[in-house]
């Protein structure tokens, strides 16, 4: 993925007209384009307060500034979430509560049409694929949507999205062909009857914008008028349109998220969407050849693991500092500024309305700068790390009549709560922050810990203080003008991560300490909290007048009043306890690939009869076609058997197949194997990314086969020859090329010594999961017989233990089950690690209680983790079942080597969890 991306994309809100690229806003549009006859701009002013399904009518527009909603000026600060990468929808709420706590105000949701369909006709909306339940727990957590249905998402999905069948259909997708639009039509209808359910301009729910997929012009109108159709009466978005669209993806380090997210905001970027928030995991065969690893977005600054991860202060940090100073919503270039030195470079922007000026500094050098840089008429020093940036500012309204003259350290928030104001600021640990306030009275500080030191001077209040000295530094300002006090609060980074704003009903709090704040209500004198802690933490809350009293997860808390005018916990919030994760043993094993024998009946597959393709790939003239999606099996490993006729003398034998990232083919001629081949690593010779991977392996048959085959009474005349396919994935085609179908398995097989008749039959998956769905499984002996599944009976396998060096080519399973008693207070996150020495090539199909977790590949990596989510994962005193399907070349020992549970996070807290369906071997 590209570090940052700054598209065009979206928005004509197309409201009541049919006329492409109008810039108008969706059902009831507060906003128009600048032009003659356009009403006034809508002027700088506080933000819509969060959404809800109030069930009050909503107006959602745009202007050339920002969206509008209800006639108020909005920044939009979107992270990227996929819930299929999330298969366990109580964690939903989870992961929805976390973006929300750290300043997102809206999430970016693509919905995979692959997931839901499983054939021509056929929708699942149930289980983890419950969009109606996702779109109410988003608007329960207080988040607007931005719903991306497709047809076509990319996401570094299989197929981009579209379905598995959809690659043996007829018509180019992504276009208006009508063999196309019929299957893409019918799916649209599904989603958007639920989507229509949740629209923020009907009061249901909070869906704010649409996204469609209109690669071409052409293609925009019938898709516009499609969602219309359906009642989808927000504003739509689509790839062609003057609003833009900020989108950054793959940043890996807190600096990288800074300095991409600052040059959008730079760019006058109101609409921001963050990719990723939460990376998940591509469970199944889920994953794109982009991203063919089970663990996704491994930049995200919420883990796979639920956990944050060092991206996540800046955009903890820049996220609360939109949603609480509306100066952002309407930036203007301004007037050239310079630093010192040239190798910072500025980027000077202002709001016309409020007259506060901000200052975007980037260093792209690989070392550290020092500069000065003129602000309020003062050369202000600056120092910028490597290839960071960070946000200056002037002319803030801080209240009474006070405003921030300059700064050397970035804002973060201003909010009032009561009679009081806060402004926060945030630095790197180590620094000294700076700030210098215009005061039109003689300010009294006060300063309420011992690193804060200040001085007034003709007009100007300089306070400085050192960051990371002892969390956070507390400035109280007075004044005899007004009875509203200034609380200045100076964080570093990890302190700012410690910090919570919260807007309730009645009022704005603020709270300090825990790990996390999920939710705050109040009911009469009590502020009622529920959160995560993780170490001891003391607790600070800033709440309306009136509130004397604090709970938290429902108990009391014991407080005082500090200087501060915050309520102050008496005792620490207890910690998460020790938790000891078993040892996983009782491991039973057993052998299968009986496929590869010459006397297994395969008289139940599928004869490869076909002579003709919907497929990209080139059909060999006078030959079936092989292609494993032509017979309905779209994932997984996929087996081959031919039955030769006339092969005696035969001597060597070439298959040409196709795969996604990853692939393989392993082979044997009546029972005796002939090697594997396997398609080059991803990261190799720049091929990282390709979409489809060609090879023609070639076996000569050992001498030792020869001889046996000239002793058998036909000479070898009549043999079978097995294959097995790892498959892998489809191409995403976001070039609309129909690359999705190309072919997949198979393309065909080249003898020499010998010229014999061949007859295919080949076998896949034996049908989708009614529960899992149709990407879980493939079509492995032992996946076909529920191997995988809890209940399926082991017991007369044989015993095993770790690590294990079998040579033997074909697939040996392993089973074992665990239990965990997790107490109820506490949200663990459970990994599964596997490693060996990587020498030995192999691989592992993970299963938990049925759920393929994704693949393990030993002799190529990169992961060795797999999360094991919560929900599929039976964490409080019930048997879980572990199943390993390892598929080995024979030519080195393969393992397992180490297999144990490791323990990737834990927190007291968390959201109940129910248990997601994992029905076992009927």
């Amino acid at each position: 993925m590209e570090l940052s991306t700054l598209s065009r994309r979206a928005f004509s809100a197309l409201a009541g007209t049919a006329v492409l690229g109008l810039a108008l806003g969706g059902s009831g549009s507060s906003g128009a384009a600048a032009g003659a006859g356009a009403p006034r701009p809508v002027p700088t002013g506080p933000p819509p307060g969060p959404p809800r399904a109030d069930g009050v009518p909503h107006r959602v527009g745009f202007d050339r500034h920002s969206p509008l909603v209800d006639g108020r000026r909005l920044v939009l600060w979107s992270g990227e979430l996929h819930p299929f990468r999330l298969p366990s929808p109580s964690l939903w709420r989870d992961v929805l509560q976390k973006m929300r706590a750290h300043g997102y105000n809206a999430v970016s949701v693509p919905v995979a049409w692959n997931l839901h369909s499983p054939a021509p006709g056929r929708y699942d909306f149930t289980g983890v694929r419950d969009l109606d339940l996702f779109l109410r727990t988003a608007a329960e957590t207080g988040l607007y949507v931005i719903l991306r249905p497709g047809p076509y998402i990319g996401a570094d999905v299989d197929a981009g999205g579209l379905p598995g069948w959809l690659t043996a259909a007829g018509g180019r997708a992504r276009t208006t062909d009508p063999a196309y639009l019929r299957h893409a039509d019918e799916w649209l209808t599904r989603v958007d009857a639920i989507a229509a359910r949740h629209l923020y301009t009907k009061g249901t729910g909070t869906v704010l914008l649409y996204r469609v997929d209109a690669p071409r012009r052409a293609d925009l109108a019938h898709v516009y008028e499609k969602v219309r159709a359906d009642g989808i009466d927000v504003p739509v978005l689509h790839g062609d349109s003057p609003v833009v669209w900020g989108e950054v993806a793959g940043a890996r380090t807190g600096a990288e998220e800074r300095r991409a997210h600052l040059a959008r905001l730079a760019d006058g970027v109101t609409l921001h969407n963050v990719r990723m928030a939460f990376g998940g995991t591509s469970w199944g065969w889920l994953a794109a050849p982009s991203a063919p690893t089970a663990s996704y977005g491994s930049g995200a600054a919420i883990g796979e693991g639920r956990n944050p991860t060092a991206a996540l202060a800046p955009l903890h940090q820049l996220g609360h500092l939109l949603r609480h100073v509306p100066d952002f919503t309407r930036l203007e270039e301004a007037a050239p500024v310079r630093a010192s030195d040239a190798r910072i470079r500025v980027r000077h922007l202002t709001n016309p309305d409020t007259g506060t000026h901000v200052y975007v500094l980037s260093n792209g050098s690989a070392g550290e700068v020092s500069s000065t840089l003129r602000l309020d008429g003062t050369d202000v020093p600056v120092t910028l790390p490597a290839r960071d940036a960070r946000l200056l500012a002037t002319g803030f309204d801080l209240g009474a009549g006070r405003k921030l003259a300059y700064a050397t350290v970035q804002p973060m928030m201003f909010l009032s709560i009561g009679r009081q104001d806060f402004a926060v600021f945030t630095g790197r640990a180590g620094e000294t922050a700076h700030v210098v306030l215009d005061c039109p009275r003689e300010p009294w500080p006060t300063r309420l810990d011992e690193e804060a030191a200040w001085a007034y001077d003709h007009g100007k209040l300089h306070v400085t203080v050192p960051l990371g000295v002892d969390g956070l530094t507390r400035v109280r300002i007075r004044d005899g003008g007004s009875d509203r006090e200034l609380l200045l609060l100076f964080a570093d980074d990890a302190t700012s991560l410690r910090l919570w704003p919260y807007e309730t009903p009645s009022g704005k709090v603020l709270v300090h300490g825990p790990a996390l704040l999920r939710d705050v209500s109040l009911h009469g004198s009590t502020v009622r909290l529920t959160g995560d802690t993780v170490e001891e933490t003391g607790l600070e809350v800033w709440a309306p007048r009136g509130i004397t009293d604090i709970t938290w997860n429902g108990d009391a808390v014991t407080t005082t009043v500090s200087r501060a005018g915050s309520l102050l916990s008496t005792w620490s919030l207890p910690g998460v306890p020790e938790l000891v994760l078993p040892a996983l043993d009782g491991w039973r094993r057993r052998t299968e690939n009986p496929e590869s024998e010459p006397d297994f009946d395969d008289s139940g597959w599928t004869v490869a009869d076909r002579t003709a393709s919907h497929s990209t790939t080139r059909v060999p003239e006078g030959r079936p076609v092989l292609f494993a999606d032509d017979y309905g099996f779209h994932y997984g490993d996929v087996w081959y058997r031919g039955h030769l006729t006339g092969a005696s003398g035969l001597e060597s034998v070439s298959l040409s197949y196709a795969t996604g990232a990853h692939g393989l083919l392993m082979a044997w001629l009546d029972g005796e194997p002939l090697g594997t081949h396997r398609m080059p690593a991803p990261d190799g010779a720049g091929r990282a990314g390709e979409g489809t991977w060609t090879a023609e392996a070639r076996f000569r048959l050992p001498k030792r086969l020869r001889r046996k085959l000239r002793e058998r009474p036909d000479g070898g005349a009549a043999l079978v020859l097995s294959v097995l396919v790892r498959r892998t994935q489809h191409d995403q085609d976001a070039g609309t090329r129909d690359t999705h179908k190309a072919a997949r398995g198979l393309v065909s097989a080249a003898f020499e010594g010998a010229a014999p008749g061949v007859r295919w039959r080949l076998q896949g998956q034996s049908a989708p999961d009614p529960v899992r769905g149709p990407l879980n499984d493939g079509g492995l002996y032992g996946e076909r017989k529920g191997w995988h599944l809890p209940g399926y009976d082991d017991a007369r396998w044989e015993p095993a233990s770790f690590p294990r060096a079998d040579r033997r080519q074909g697939v040996t399973w392993y089973r074992t089950a665990f239990r965990l008693d997790v107490p109820a207070d506490v949200d663990a996150s459970v990994g599964l690690l596997l490693d060996d020495d990587p020498a030995r090539a192999y691989r592992v199909q993970v299963f938990l209680n049925g759920w393929n977790l994704g693949q393990y590949v030993n002799d190529g990596g990169p992961q060795h983790t797999f999360v094991l989510p919560n929900g599929i994962l039976r964490t409080r005193a019930a048997a879980n079942t572990l199943a390993l399907a390892v598929l080995a070349d024979g030519g080195t020992p393969s393992g397992p080597g180490t297999v144990r549970l490791t323990l990737l996070g834990a927190a007291a807290g968390g959201v109940p969890v129910e248990p997601v369906a994992s029905p076992g071997r009927g």
